[in-house]
């Protein structure tokens, strides 16, 4: 059975992320302390103490949960654990991109520092927010974002599940889109915490710092098959990923139908590494046979040891 490796995003954090491990591993105290260095900012004490309001900030939740996961990553890889794909939302995609060798730790963590300060400064620039709404189809959900535009952009940014699509754009639009899906009688709608429009055009400032930065970048052939937020299909050459990672800060998330792909391709086990349970979640809507596992306590890799 092909075992693929999934990536959070933003949204899965939480205070004391990190700290089980940090205590128990020595090589996830090098990555911490490494990584603290390069980030110049008390990344461990945000992480495993908070306080959340903190820890909520997009430049150093971005960082924290790409740490995280990659800490997981490779005490997984210690244990002759290895991905035959890999996939990341949205900001796990470039902890995919690390753990598939197409970027090091430390240029991956860099662009993700920038990435985060970026769209938290484009968030504050161009004030937007964002929406989970749950139990209606995409066509529906289009023509709602399509009828609230007259109150300002909004449009679907995330598709994670059948029924479960998140929209992004300026606040008064994805409020009235908020409106109009539950008078659509959708089974669930609950505006994000979160500091800007991601995945939408509002994040256009975030691009041009992100372009400079990507371009300096060395990027490798990924050894494995990483599985891209923006067409749902894997990318191999450096430049098209390049490319790809530019494009998907205002494009939506194909989550659903990447995991459909993964599948196609004969991937049936999935193993989310971070500080997650959210994309197992996601993973049992999409397809009740695919068999995923969570990994980012002690007591994960616990059971992970149980299993083999």
């Amino acid at each position: 059975m092909k075992i693929a490796f999934i990536f959070p995003g933003q949204g899965s954090q939480y205070v004391g992320m990190g700290s089980d491990l940090y205590e128990d591993n020595e090589s996830v105290r090098k990555i911490f302390d490494e990584a603290e260095e390069i980030l110049e900012f008390p990344l461990k004490k945000i992480c495993f103490v908070g306080p959340e309001e903190e820890l909520k900030k997009t430049k150093y939740t971005q960082p924290a949960i790409f740490i995280h996961s990659l800490a997981v990553n490779h005490i997984l890889a210690g244990k002759g654990i290895q991905a035959e794909a890999a996939a990341g939302h949205s900001l796990g995609e470039y902890s995919a991109l690390v753990a598939a060798g197409a970027l090091s730790f430390e240029n991956g963590l860099r662009l993700v520092k920038l990435r985060g300060e970026l769209m938290q400064n484009a968030g504050d620039k161009n004030p937007g927010t964002m929406a989970a709404i749950i139990g209606l189809s995409n066509e529906v959900v289009a023509e709602i974002c399509e009828t609230a535009s007259e109150k300002g952009y909004v449009k679907p940014a995330n598709f994670n599940s059948p029924g479960q699509i998140v929209i992004s754009g300026s606040v008064e639009g994805v409020h009235y889109a908020m409106e109009l899906a539950k008078e659509n009688k959708a089974r669930i709608v609950t505006e994000l915490v979160v500091s800007g429009a991601f995945h939408s055009p509002l994040m256009e400032d975030a691009i041009g710092g992100l372009t400079e930065a990507l371009e300096k970048t060395e990027i490798s052939k990924p050894r494995i098959p990483v599985y891209t937020n923006v067409t749902a299909k894997p990318a191999s050459e450096p430049q098209q990923i390049r490319e790809l990672l530019q494009k998907q800060v205002l494009s939506p998330v194909l989550w659903q139908n990447i995991i459909e792909n993964m599948i196609q391709d004969r991937i049936h086990r999935f193993y989310e590494v971070g500080p997650s349970k959210v994309l197992c979640g996601l993973g049992k809507r999409i397809n009740r046979e695919a068999q995923c596992s969570s990994i980012g306590k002690i007591e994960d890799l616990k059971a992970l040891e149980g299993e083999n």
